[in-house]
């Protein structure tokens, strides 16, 4: 009996390799079959299943998780020790067992088509168009920032509770984009009650892939948290690149009508644009920083103190953490996937 359970769950273990494969390396067979296929009514699944529970239960399941590990461990204690293979196999399996379900549910999104390849978007630019776009960004933050602000020092307040901004950011799909229609959102964003944790770790905010509930930071503070709700719900509907997320995050801030979203978009479209734009001349991004109005600067100050102050000794492991994963997970550029959406932006037409 004992035989057959370890056949069983290896057995388990190399199917799901085999699929991991299979999807990491055609693309086109993992939109179809995966992505577009069987993910959206398991993501309805979830949502019917969640998405009505008015808070995180992905933050509970979590905590019920790693409460039956110590559990678990203190009843076990001694085995531990004494039966190292038997530690071992119960660790593997739990391994197996959540990396199938992280697949299943969500996870092999990290493996379908480019999203820049559906929409016919190069990735690529000169140096002329990123200094057209830039400029095009600042003028069109400065315009929204002198139709939402007191005056041209002033910083703009968001006028709504994290919930409304939910609600809105729900409201901002779906979209359409170059003949694509698929973009719908599944309308389950909340705060993560974890949110502390995730400010030390460095994080604004998350896809649960078990319970598919979009979770953002509610401790966050500025402009930025619109952008990143939008942002996570792109995550829901299965977009796993980072860049993708941003870019499916940015274009549904900015076509809503709401000037607080639309804000939102400029200043974070304006904030990897200048960012790169540092990167290629110096004297460049210092002639548009002066260009840019004292009020957007404040925005921007009021987001990096407020992260800056949770600064830890922590933070770079989690973030090198999620680097490997990323890289593990078909995401070359790892964690500065986030600035591949430089590229979208500007060829975004």
């Amino acid at each position: 009996m004992e035989r057959k359970k370890i056949v069983r769950k290896y057995s388990i273990f190399a199917i799901l390799i085999a699929f991991w494969f299979i999807f990491r390396y055609f693309p086109t067979f993992t939109e179809w079959f995966y992505s577009e296929g069987i993910y959206p009514f398991i993501a309805k699944l979830l949502h019917l299943a969640f998405g009505w529970v008015p808070f995180s239960m992905g933050d509970v399941l979590y905590t019920l998780f790693f409460v039956s590990i110590i559990i678990g461990s203190m009843k076990h204690f001694s085995k531990l020790w004494k039966k190292p293979l038997w530690t071992l196999d119960k660790v593997v399996s739990k391994i197996i067992r959540i990396a199938l379900a992280f697949f299943i549910l969500w996870g092999f999104n990290y493996f379908r088509m480019p999203l820049s390849e559906r929409l016919g978007i190069s990735t690529t630019y000169t140096e002329a168009q990123l200094y057209k776009a830039t400029e095009e960004a600042i003028v069109r933050a400065n315009g929204l920032h002198q139709q939402l602000a007191l005056n041209d020092s002033t910083k703009v307040t968001l006028p709504f509770t994290h919930d409304e901004i939910y609600r809105i950011a729900h409201e901002a799909y779906p979209l359409e984009k170059n003949g694509i229609t698929d973009f719908h959102a599944i309308k389950s964003v909340k705060s993560s009650l974890y949110s502390k944790l995730l400010t030390y770790m460095g994080y604004s905010g998350y896809l649960n892939p078990f319970t598919n509930e979009a979770q953002v930071n509610r401790k966050m503070v500025g402009y930025a948290i619109p952008v990143t709700a939008c942002h996570e719900v792109a995550h829901q509907m299965g977009y796993a690149a980072e860049e993708e997320a941003n870019y499916l995050g940015y274009l549904a801030a900015k076509k809503i009508e709401n000037p607080y979203f639309r804000y939102s978009a400029a200043l974070f479209a304006l904030r990897y644009l200048l960012s790169e734009v540092a990167k290629v001349s110096p004297e460049k991004y210092d002639n548009y920083y002066v260009q840019v109005r004292k009020g957007i600067l404040e925005n921007y100050k009021e987001v990096r103190l407020f992260w800056q102050q949770y600064k830890n000794k922590a933070e770079p492991v989690f973030k090198s953490s999620y680097d490997v994963f990323l890289k593990a997970n078909k995401q070359s550029a790892g964690i500065d996937s986030y600035d591949l959406v430089v590229g979208l932006i500007i060829n975004d037409k």
